[in-house]
């Protein structure tokens, strides 16, 4: 009898563990979550994102930077597509996202035609999730199956996006603790940051390291500088590729600028600068699959940050703001 009792009590503190770890951060995501609630929403979302890239290229990175700066600041919960209100301060003035963060009529997009499928159903944070894996397939690069079940913020964080998010100014130390303050490990970090293959950056973002830095081609240099005037607050939003060779494609010739000092931001080449992160970068010039393998590692690592699901958050109606 009492054996039976210590059994039962035994099976139901099992129990009781499967449910606290059903609660945690990503258990509750899953790639199969709109299986019978929406199994068109990956179609719809793909389709508006082919429209969007083969009318600028340039929009594949931009969400994939909407992505990035969202799951940075309280997880991946769409926080960064609130916009500010009388009552109501979002993320997008914060300095990182200010005059730099694109792409939100691409999301409202996206998320019109997935409400015209099912409406109501999928959150704008797993649509921004899957618009953001569908850029780099679009521009070439590899695919994965994305986790979703994420609800919307009705929140938002100007002060953690200030402080999160890495500035392009950053040494090595300093992008290694912002990651791991996320649950990202440096080997994410060197991978995630191969997504500069894509995009293109502000004059104000790398004047400092192509007039005032050594560890750039002097070439290089020069060539940046005809476009990015030295007297801040003149050009400070003329454009640059982050990747010098090949900007719209998705591949690993970021690695490659790396190692020929052609990286474009003082952070970029902090990657390759005689420290602890040289021979992952080397790795991925030498093996674009172990890059791409490594960088679809991190994305979904990245996805599975703190996200809002069960009866957390909210499905919003417009992305832009709350219920």
């Amino acid at each position: 009898m009492a054996r039976a009792s210590a059994a039962r009590c035994s099976s139901m503190i099992a129990f009781l563990l499967l449910l606290a770890l059903a609660g945690t951060s990503s258990a509750q995501l899953s790639t199969s979550f709109y299986s019978y609630s929406c199994p068109g929403v990956f179609n719809a979302v793909k389709s508006v994102m082919q429209s969007a890239v083969a009318k600028e290229k340039r929009m594949g990175a931009s969400i994939l930077r909407l992505f990035f700066h969202d799951c940075f600041v309280q997880g991946c919960d769409a926080s960064l597509l609130l916009d500010d209100t009388s009552s109501f301060q979002g993320e997008k003035m914060a300095t990182p996202n200010n005059g730099s963060v694109r792409g939100f009529e691409v999301i409202d997009a996206i998320k019109s035609a997935v409400e015209k499928v099912c409406p109501g159903v999928v959150s704008c944070a797993d649509i921004l999730a899957i618009a953001a894996r569908d850029s780099v397939v679009i521009l070439g690069g590899p695919s994965w199956d994305v986790k979703v079940g994420r609800r919307d913020s009705t929140t938002a964080s100007f002060s953690g996006a200030n402080n999160n998010i890495p500035p392009p100014t950053s040494g090595l130390a300093n992008l290694t603790s912002l990651f791991a303050a996320q649950g990202l490990s440096q080997k994410d970090m060197v991978a995630l940051s191969g997504a500069h293959t894509i995009g293109l950056a502000r004059c104000t973002n790398f004047r400092a390291h192509v007039y005032n830095e050594t560890n750039i081609d002097g070439a290089f240099a020069k060539t940046r500088q005809s476009g990015c005037p030295s007297t801040s607050g003149s050009g400070d939003n003329n454009l640059a590729p982050l990747d010098l060779q090949t900007p719209t494609v998705f591949e690993n010739n970021y690695y490659k600028n790396l190692v020929s000092k052609k990286g474009l931001l003082h952070s970029d080449q902090e990657l390759f600068n005689g420290g602890a992160t040289d021979a992952q970068v080397q790795s991925y010039l030498s093996s674009q699959s172990t890059f791409f393998q490594d960088f679809v590692a991190g994305m979904i690592k990245m996805g599975d940050i703190t996200p809002l699901t069960g009866s957390s958050g909210q499905i919003r109606k417009n992305c832009r703001r709350v219920n």
